[in-house]
């Protein structure tokens, strides 16, 4: 993979974690970054450059749709689940 390459799926990988951060219902939080880290894990190894393209597209497209989901759940306000609460840490 080339340094451009790897930088740029480096930034999309932080991009997708951080946009994740931003979900207001813990369970969608959670299960959002762990998707990314796992799927980021199984495709870590591959060299081919269409395949690696086509990855990157459906990367930045799930960013999107995290992104609209993100604004959305913060549109409707919920109570914090009692794990988030800070008197259990």
């Amino acid at each position: 993979m080339a340094a451009s390459s790897r930088a740029q799926v480096l930034r999309l990988y932080r991009a997708l974690l951080r946009e994740s951060q931003r979900f207001s219902s813990y369970n969608y939080r959670t299960y959002a970054i762990r998707r990314i880290r796992d799927a980021f894990r199984e495709n870590k190894n591959i060299k081919d450059s269409e395949k690696i393209e086509e990855l990157v597209n459906k990367a930045k497209a799930n960013l999107e749709v995290i992104h609209r989901q993100v604004t959305i759940g913060q549109l409707y306000s919920t109570q914090k689940l009692v794990i988030e609460s800070p008197e259990n840490t």
